[in-house]
């Protein structure tokens, strides 16, 4: 555990203890009790619940220290799953995940495009269902739905300021919407934010205390977890720095406002820029002259992609100028979080991370202000492809299993050492 002492406040004693059987893969009671601080006769009746709910089994024992071998305990991985949809006008994502986060299922289909809300979202519970059936498991194991798309989102009257081809969706209640089409409880947040948390439950930010998810799809955004809880600002939209300005006097942003990193780096500006270029959108194929036009940004985004890597000057010099902004972002998101783990993640940085990663980790290796007492690790998500859509499975799994509150605050601490005092709020 790296930096002081931390603590993750849970509604009760049964999150806490599940959370930590979660974050620790296998650990026995006498961890559970050092972990929590709770009692061992508390920690005996939780865990006896949950193995009766299955929700945990025992595991083999522990290396012997001198005494008894203790009993380890795990999450029964497949006693309960949870659906992740992620909606963007490029395309649909869905994944089933186990109780642990890992995918044992998932397809891609057509984006929202231009249809309308009602026929994408019947098309979307089909979907759903031909994945849920498709691998065998019974609903009652399915938790519900996680849903996530581009921000921002307003809670109770879905996206209200949308990028421009999803205006369309506008005031549209998504959520409410999909769980009558599905049957499933639905709980809904932004593409960037659930990546985030996928990364943290699926057991990818390790003991990172400020860590951030940053993103980049078909636009940029960030995740926050600060102490093992997702920051959300006042309205669930924190971690914008896509609309964070690099440029007073840059061009104008779909947003509204000057200079975004989005309209300087991302993916359409990439695009946008190559087809300005009649060479470099030759090589591309972003011409229409073989008579395929591309019609997503993901899509043309990979296509100038794949004319860098085939030595495409013109391509891979645009590639690296939106690097350096996205670096520079980067720079200022870890300043102002003080990051110990930045991950790069989206379907874009799927497709280009490696030209990406090494320029944000020497931007931060540089220039980061707090460099002289801490560095900030980098790296690329092992799912940066589908990271929405597992972290939107991942809200399904935290919010039924081990939902948050402000009240009881427990250590970072899963082994098996001397118990340690337990930090209480006066709430």
């Amino acid at each position: 555990m790296s930096g002081p002492a931390r603590a993750t406040a849970h509604a009760s004693s049964r999150a806490a203890v599940l959370d930590v059987i979660r974050a620790a893969g296998t650990i026995s009671r006498v961890g559970l009790i050092n972990a929590t601080g709770f009692t061992g006769a508390t920690i005996s009746t939780v865990v006896r619940r949950l193995i009766d709910d299955g929700l945990v089994v025992e595991t083999g024992r522990a290396e012997s220290t001198g005494g008894k071998r203790r009993v380890l305990l795990q999450l029964n991985q497949s006693s309960r799953y949870a659906v992740g949809v992620h909606l963007d006008h490029a395309g649909l994502t869905y994944v089933l995940t186990n109780l642990g986060g890992s995918v044992v299922a998932r397809m891609s289909r057509a984006g929202a495009g231009a249809e309308d809300p009602p026929t994408v979202v019947a098309r979307m519970a089909s979907e759903v269902d031909a994945l849920i059936d498709g691998v065998g498991v019974k609903r009652e194991r399915v938790l519900g739905l996680g849903l996530v798309s581009p921000g921002p989102l307003s809670p109770t009257s879905g996206m209200r300021l949308t990028p421009p081809l999803m205006r369309h969706w506008e005031d549209f209640p998504l959520d409410r919407a999909l769980q009558e089409a599905t049957g499933l409880p639905v709980v809904s947040d932004n593409d960037a934010t659930a990546a985030a948390l996928g990364e943290h439950w699926s057991g990818g930010v390790g003991g990172a205390a400020t860590f951030a998810a940053l993103y980049m799809g078909t636009g940029i955004g960030a995740g926050l977890l600060v102490d093992g809880m997702t920051y959300r600002g006042a309205s669930g939209n924190a971690g914008e720095i896509g609309h964070s300005c690099l440029d007073v006097e840059g061009p104008e942003c779909w947003c509204g406002a000057r200079g975004c990193v989005e309209a300087l780096a991302g993916p359409s500006a990439v695009v946008a820029a190559a087809r300005a270029d009649e060479g470099l959108a030759r090589a591309a194929g972003l011409d229409g002259g073989s008579g395929r036009r591309l019609t997503s940004v993901t899509a043309d985004f990979a296509a100038v992609t794949r004319a860098a890597r085939r030595g495409e000057q013109g391509a891979r010099a645009l590639l690296d100028r939106s690097a350096r902004y996205l670096a520079v972002a980067a720079r200022t998101l870890a300043n102002v979080m003080d990051l110990e783990l930045l991950v790069l993640t989206g379907p874009s940085l799927a497709i280009a991370g490696s030209v990406y990663l090494p320029v944000v980790r020497e931007e931060l290796d540089r220039a980061f202000f707090s460099r002289a007492a801490h560095p900030v690790a980098v790296r690329l998500s092992r799912s940066a492809a589908t990271a929405p859509a597992i972290g939107a499975a991942a809200m399904v799994l935290q919010s039924e299993l081990v939902p948050l509150r402000q009240g009881l605050r427990l250590p970072e601490n899963l082994g098996d050492s001397e118990p340690v005092p337990v930090e209480r709020s006066s709430a």
